[in-house]
């Protein structure tokens, strides 16, 4: 048992590492769905159509892609705060970078800045999930990141599209780069990895178990071959690059867009439905979360939810014309509640491998999200393109085509939680007797 004196420092270690990094992570999704609200300020500025404006919101995901995996090793090895504390400074200067552009490539360069500096917090975050609270509320810890993580959503939508009405998006950025320094600040000077950074037992020491050993640094490359050549790893990969892909394509750059040339929607009614969508998205990644911790299961309610959302595309792929607003905006609705199936990706890696390897298993599957995003923003922009009389013009036939390629990726990371490997919320790789 720990003493009262222990007791205070040990919750207030834990919620001021939760929420410095949860912090930051709003600020991820912040960049990730800005352009939605300024895409029309982009095309105007950089002087582009549909594909190179999918092209520089690509850039983003891109580099958060191909970071996944590093990061994980890095959470494993060095640990959240220094990467946390690196990535913020180097997100801010990307931030400023971008607004600064006066051309198409240096933007790019900026946002590819950005990408790489938010790589870090929610794996960070996810690992100090793990090693500051029980394993039992692992799955609801996760919900409620997202949660708040999706805060920094809904403020990139309908209020951003309100802000930059105000203010220009530039001025917007820079303020962004330099509140994400001193985020990295704060974080580098307050933020304690692990509890026996200071000097507190670990969370299965007081649930008396043996503590699991940090993996050494030199140990990552073996590490990581163990994670990669389990084949429940991978499924959740799939999972992610289908639902939260279509879903990051969307909220993110298509779905402003889309509203406004299919059903006729000024832009600011538009972002409300973006702005509805992530909102309720964030509530129902907090409620799913619960939901698998309490039943104790995750791949049945993760089937459940996909299929709710395969299902939620279908009235923007079939309609013909402009929906009335109670359709559009229960679509979007229910696209939001559905969506939050992907979240329990994270729950279901780390339970398939040995806890020392939780950031490395996590990012694995978090590769998918980005890829799915990566390759799907500029592919829907491609065929709207491809389906429009001229780059200037998009037609109702032309962006419900590119609709239909997200919901093709919805239908595609339904099929792949079935090969989901049910875990019973515990963790396979120990003795559970």
């Amino acid at each position: 048992m720990l003493s009262a004196e222990h007791t205070r420092l040990l919750i207030r270690l834990r919620w001021t590492a939760f929420f410095l990094l949860a912090g930051a992570y709003v600020l991820v999704f912040f960049h990730r769905t800005a352009p939605a609200a300024i895409a029309g300020e982009l095309a105007r500025d950089f002087n582009v159509g549909p594909a190179s404006l999918g092209a520089l919101a690509s850039s983003y995901f891109w580099i958060y892609m191909v970071m996944q995996i590093p990061t994980g090793v890095l959470a494993d090895t060095l640990g959240p705060r220094r990467i946390v504390a690196l990535g913020g400074v180097i997100a801010g200067i990307g931030s400023i970078t971008f607004a600064l552009a006066d051309t198409l490539w240096v933007a790019v360069i900026g946002r590819t800045l950005v990408g790489l500096g938010v790589s870090f917090p929610f794996i960070a975050l996810l690992k100090i999930n793990a090693a500051w609270f029980p394993e039992s509320r692992f799955a609801t810890l996760n919900g409620v990141t997202m949660f708040i993580g999706n805060l920094g959503a809904a403020s990139a939508a309908l209020p951003l599209a309100w802000v930059v009405t105000l203010v220009s998006w530039r001025t917007v950025f820079v303020a962004l780069g330099l509140l994400s320094m001193l985020l990295a600040l704060v974080t580098w000077l307050r933020v304690r990895d692990r509890p026996e950074d200071a000097g507190l037992p670990t969370m299965r020491e007081l649930d008396g178990k043996p503590a699991h050993a940090p993996l050494p640094v030199g140990d990552w490359k073996a590490g990581l071959a163990q994670v990669a050549r389990n084949r429940a790893s991978w499924p959740g990969l799939f999972v992610n690059a289908g639902i939260a892909g279509s879903l990051f394509s969307f909220a993110g750059l298509w779905g402003v867009p889309y509203l406004m040339a299919a059903h006729g929607m000024e832009r600011a009614v538009a972002a409300q439905h973006t702005t509805l969508l992530l909102v309720i998205f964030a509530c129902s990644c907090l409620g799913i979360g619960r939901l698998s911790d309490h039943l104790r299961r995750r791949k049945p309610v993760m089937l459940s939810y996909a299929a709710l959302y395969v299902a939620g595309w279908l009235p923007f792929v079939l309609a013909d014309g402009a929906l009335p607003p109670l359709a559009t905006y229960a679509t979007c609705a229910l696209i939001g509640v559905s969506a939050a199936a992907f979240s329990l990706t994270w729950a279901c890696a780390k339970e398939v491998n040995p806890p020392a390897l939780s950031g490395m298993a996590t990012s694995l599957v978090n590769v998918g999200c980005f890829l799915g995003a990566a390759l799907l923003q500029p592919l829907v922009g491609w065929v709207i393109e491809l389906y429009s009389p001229s780059i200037a013009e998009a037609t109702h036939e032309a962006v419900t085509m590119g609709i239909r390629v997200l919901a093709v990726a919805a239908l595609g990371g339904f099929v792949a939680a079935c090969f989901i490997r049910e875990t019973g919320a515990r963790n396979l790789t120990e003795s559970h007797g």
